[in-house]
């Protein structure tokens, strides 16, 4: 299958981008030893190093050998406390309290730097997570300036990010107290799904979301600006972008699909999702909106899917949809839907559709 010159898709970057930050407290974010000296200070320029990668989109955490109550009482103090992630403030090895924070995080350990100013602590993670960017306290200076701490895009969802996740954390200890099954918890959010076709403002945070999105991606493959711009004034393409809300407060952009327009087929390049709506059925939403779209304009609907070793969630999304695999090509699977039955949407999820 030809491969348009509109849709040629860029390979992943692999350099290093950290996505959360996790601080050591002591002679690290202030000075001095909290259960040892009178009183500590902020180190200097580390608020407002913390709120600068906070804008960037970094999340932050901490994993302290500490007492916790006296520990988040001093950063209340300091006005911080709102910044951090699952902080991990215990006696544990360090390397468990990292662990700890990626696992509720949902992220790898690869995006994940430790700064602490003790060599042992970070030889003791760098040895039990050797994927953990390992920094000495005395490096915090130059913090902004390395390349894994300057995310080349910038959006709204970026600078709201530790806020959404805030959302997400009131969420998911709402649904740990919910007795009920998974759907009853769903009904009570209140979800409204965005599906609509991505305008010109979009476009950053489309091109986020291929950089950043490695689990729930159908590909693997990112698209520049340049690239999301012109499918996206393509008349043989619908670049659709998908945003979600509920009562919580909004998630943001957490979905792209790029659908090729042919007269007697259509195919679905790319579908991606946020891993923050995972649990949530917004990828198989999304799906059936493009089902039946090709289904009310008559057409064969295909799917390619090009296998990565994170990848494999979306592959079982095309099969429970109905999708079947009809021809592997250079490495691309493609699929295929009958189109004869596509699932209504689930009644906890409103579904938008503006001008799409």
């Amino acid at each position: 299958m030809a491969t348009t010159k509109l849709d040629l898709p860029l390979q992943p970057v692999r350099a290093r981008s950290i996505k959360c930050l996790v601080w050591d407290l002591d002679d690290t974010l202030w000075q001095g030893i909290l259960l040892e000296d009178r009183q500590v200070s902020l180190r200097p320029g580390i608020a407002a190093l913390i709120r600068a990668l906070d804008e960037r989109g970094i999340l932050q955490s901490i994993a302290s050998r500490n007492d916790a109550a006296q520990a988040r009482a001093q950063l209340e103090a300091f006005g911080l406390a709102e910044y951090f992630l699952y902080p991990q403030i215990n006696w544990n090895a360090k390397s468990a309290s990292v662990r700890a924070i990626a696992q509720a995080l949902n992220l790898g350990l690869d995006s994940l730097a430790f700064i602490d100013d003790q060599p042992f602590e970070r030889d003791e993670v760098a040895a039990a997570c050797p994927e953990v960017l390992c920094l000495d306290a005395a490096e915090t200076a130059s913090l902004l300036e390395r390349p894994a701490f300057t995310p080349r895009l910038i959006t709204e969802d970026t600078r709201r990010r530790r806020r959404m996740m805030l959302s997400s954390i009131a969420r998911d200890q709402a649904e740990a107290d919910f007795a009920g099954p998974p759907a009853a918890f769903l009904a009570t959010l209140g979800m409204v799904l965005t599906i609509e076709r991505a305008a010109e403002s979009d476009l950053q945070r489309a091109e986020e979301l291929t950089l950043r999105t490695n689990q729930l991606n159908t590909t693997g493959y990112t698209y520049d600006y340049a690239q999301l711009n012109a499918l996206r004034q393509s008349p043989d393409h619908q670049l659709l972008i998908a945003g979600l809300d509920d009562k919580y407060g909004t998630y943001g952009r957490i979905g792209l699909a790029l659908v090729e327009c042919r007269p007697a087929v259509w195919t679905l390049k790319l579908l991606l999702m946020s891993c923050r709506v995972m649990s949530r059925g917004v990828g198989s939403l999304l799906l059936a909106y493009i089902l039946r779209g090709a289904q009310a304009a008559g057409v064969r609907l295909r799917a390619e899917f090009i296998a990565t070793d994170r990848n494999r969630p979306m592959l079982i999304t095309y099969r429970l949809a109905g999708f079947r695999e009809i021809a592997p090509e250079a490495g691309v699977a493609l699929l295929e839907h009958e189109l004869a039955f596509i699932p209504p949407d689930p009644p906890y999820v409103v579904v938008r559709t503006p001008a799409v």
